[in-house]
């Protein structure tokens, strides 16, 4: 998928009337600096386009505030194909494209957006008419949704990945059909939604799968209340000195100990530590790396590095830019 939302949208449309269509194939982001190559069947999008729709309580008109090639915005634009809406693209805020809403108000977000969105009263104002805000792509950190839900936004927390067609488990609850399990940790997923495979990939594609689960690259649990909590991925966690330290917790601890002022925890290699714990913030106010350290419990965790930033880099779906955040601490 290539182009902008109006190319896109079009092409959604003869694809998705089409009586027998090839795969879309989507371009990851490729945070982690190996960017794949998804097919993604009609069947899947349709099966994943629908089951959001019910989760929702209906049909509805989306705005597109995402880029629209990758999976996040060409489900935006493709939930309103299958809605029979005309999407509003994003213009300059949500007061505009509020008033080209005629039905049901969605929106999809990355939690970068939401914590810029959050300064801005008049925004914040617009965004609690919604029936539902999306927030996917990352990790939204508990303080930020409390935050977003005290301001009176519905916020619908999603997991999922381009192998799933999007979000595929809202608020810790499976869509319908999607049947989820975890492994020693790691988090497995089956359902209609699933991805065709890698393009030309064909021995990375049968290693994405077991037994016909998709195997994920995150870690989870089942929480008290039932619900899926992902814990971060896979390879987040640093292995520091013997100890292994959920990147994820880290940043959480501090993230709320500097005032929500974004932050990415990451590993680089260290000739002591093995990997170094590396904290990067994009602080307004002076920071000091002891007074991050005495933010994270236990101490062990404690970053031994801190990178102070303007902003956190992003990639252009809003995702942190990881292969670059660890040039940024490797360079420092």
């Amino acid at each position: 998928m290539s182009g902008d939302a109006a190319g896109i949208l079009a092409l959604l449309r003869e694809w998705d009337a089409a009586d027998d269509p090839r795969p879309l194939v989507i371009e990851t982001s490729g945070s982690t600096g190996q960017p794949k190559r998804v097919m993604l069947s009609r069947d899947a999008m349709r099966a994943s386009a629908l089951a959001t729709q019910e989760r929702l309580g209906g049909p509805g008109q989306w705005v597109l505030n995402l880029p629209p090639n990758y999976v996040a915005g060409v489900q935006v634009l493709y939930r309103s194909v299958v809605a029979g809406t005309e999407p509003v693209v994003f213009g300059h805020s949500f007061v505009n494209a509020f008033r080209a809403i005629s039905a049901r108000a969605y929106v999809s977000l990355v939690p970068t957006q939401v914590v810029r969105l959050l300064k801005h009263e008049v925004e914040v104002e617009v965004l609690r008419r919604f029936d539902a805000v999306l927030v996917g792509g990352g990790p939204l950190r508990t303080a930020v949704r409390e935050e977003a839900e005290r301001a009176g936004l519905r916020i619908v927390q999603t997991y999922g990945m381009s192998e799933t067609c999007g979000g595929c488990v809202y608020d810790g609850e499976p869509l319908a059909g999607v049947d989820v399990r975890i492994d020693d940790d790691q988090v497995y997923l089956r359902g209609p939604m699933l991805f065709d495979g890698y393009e030309g990939e064909p021995e990375r594609t049968a290693a994405a799968f077991r037994d016909g689960w998709l195997v994920t690259n995150d870690l989870g649990h089942w929480a008290d209340d039932g619900r899926l909590r992902i814990d971060g991925r896979a390879d987040d966690v640093i292995i520091s000195g013997g100890v292994k330290v959920p990147a994820h917790s880290v940043g959480a601890m501090v993230f709320v100990g500097v005032s929500g002022s974004p932050v990415e925890i990451i590993g680089v290699p260290d000739p002591e530590w093995g990997e170094r714990v590396v904290a990067v913030v994009a602080a307004n106010d002076p920071i000091s790396l002891e007074q991050v350290r005495d933010l994270v419990h236990p101490r062990s965790w404690a970053p031994r590095q801190l990178v102070v930033v303007k902003e956190i880099p992003l990639l252009p779906n809003g995702k942190p830019d990881r292969v670059l955040l660890r040039k940024l601490a490797a360079d420092a």
